[in-house]
């Protein structure tokens, strides 16, 4: 298992990895634990039950020695590590883990892992580049624009088009670090600013007025493909929007299945879930992000974002979206793995005649 990365998720990814050390069914599997560090170092640790769910003992039982050598080198010592494994889960968020280094290296190495590939983790890290590839295909994506270098601005022309208030956010980011919601102009400069401690490219995106809902995809090692139930996200009126605090701290945000929602638009989210899922050439697990605005009277289910390997806390929406349907956790972790070693096999061969 890999946890950690070299990001501003970090954290994150340790509380991910904690849960999944804690539903992992102990009698059928053996877990080594691999930290990225935060500087990028690859440290190999045992678990004990003594460390389930606490992402601290986690941590500590695969602590950083004074001196680890080079990244390299540990690297190379964590792939041999790993070169015995029947599946790696790469629990990681964000940038050198959910973007297709981590997947490359794993392919290079020919060691079977949980969930998409190196094109299509790193298409669905890029923000802009996922909405670009969706919008081709007729799928309704937030309004936006790009600034893609530490000169840009936005124009008068985007302004107006945008209109506010507007999100600011890293192109190539999760967990909304270095977003802002801007409702004066004036702001934008600091959000920009804020945004590019994270990332060289921004993204700009007009604010979407509608309920939030999340769909899962779930890939079975069978090849076929399955959505979750809806998952409404409520965050406090006082609290505004879905920002970091609102979705690691406790009490702030109401997950929901909802009921209310029409049979008809469920089946639609279902299928643009799975549209999505396919056009990106995903592989194993998918979370994808609706904004439900009505334009004219109709609601148009509209992509805010995708997520190849979504948080897996006790508060995340994944656990919670396929509970609902009596999948409990330590079964779709089953699932996940089952999946990644019959990707790694392969397609059965024809038998010709």
């Amino acid at each position: 298992m890999l946890f950690g990365g070299r990001n501003t998720e970090h954290e994150v990814s340790c509380k991910s990895a904690a849960s999944v050390v804690q539903h992992l069914d102990r009698s059928r599997y053996e877990v080594v634990p691999i930290r990225i560090t935060k500087a990028g170092h690859w440290l190999v640790g045992p678990v004990t039950e003594e460390s389930d769910g606490d992402p601290g003992t986690l941590v500590a039982l695969t602590p950083e020695p004074a001196v680890p050598g080079s990244v390299a080198e540990t690297l190379a010592r964590a792939l041999d590590a790993m070169r015995d494994a029947d599946v790696v889960l790469p629990i990681l968020h964000g940038p050198y883990g959910e973007d297709g280094t981590v997947q490359s290296v794993l392919e290079l190495a020919g060691v079977p892992y949980m969930g998409s590939g190196v094109l299509a983790s790193a298409v669905s890290m890029d923000k802009d580049f996922t909405k670009r590839v969706l919008a081709s295909r007729g799928v309704p994506v937030a309004p936006g624009a790009v600034l893609d270098g530490a000169d840009d601005e936005l124009s008068a022309q985007d302004r107006e088009r945008l209109g506010l208030p507007v999100f600011v956010k890293p192109s190539r980011g999760g967990s909304s670090v270095g977003v802002t919601r801007v409702d004066d102009w004036a702001q934008l400069p600091a959000a920009v600013a804020l945004a590019r401690q994270s990332d060289t490219k921004v993204l700009v995106e007009a604010a979407v007025t509608g309920r939030e809902i999340d769909m899962g995809v779930l890939e079975l090692p069978d090849g076929t493909l399955r959505t979750s139930p809806p998952l409404e996200i409520k965050v406090g009126e006082e609290h505004g929007w879905f920002d970091y605090e609102a979705k690691y701290e406790a009490g702030i945000t109401e997950f929901v299945v909802p009921e209310d929602l029409d049979p008809s638009l469920t089946e639609r989210l279902s299928a643009v879930a799975l549209e999505v899922f396919r056009e990106l050439g995903c592989s194993g697990l998918l979370r994808v992000d609706f904004f439900l605005p009505e334009v004219d009277g109709e609601v148009v289910p509209t992509i805010n974002e995708v997520n190849t390997i979504p948080g897996l806390t006790s508060m995340s929406q994944v656990p919670r979206m396929w509970s609902a349907v009596g999948i409990g956790y330590p079964e779709l972790l089953d699932i996940f793995v089952e999946t990644a070693r019959a990707r790694a096999r392969g397609p059965v061969p024809a038998v010709l005649p």
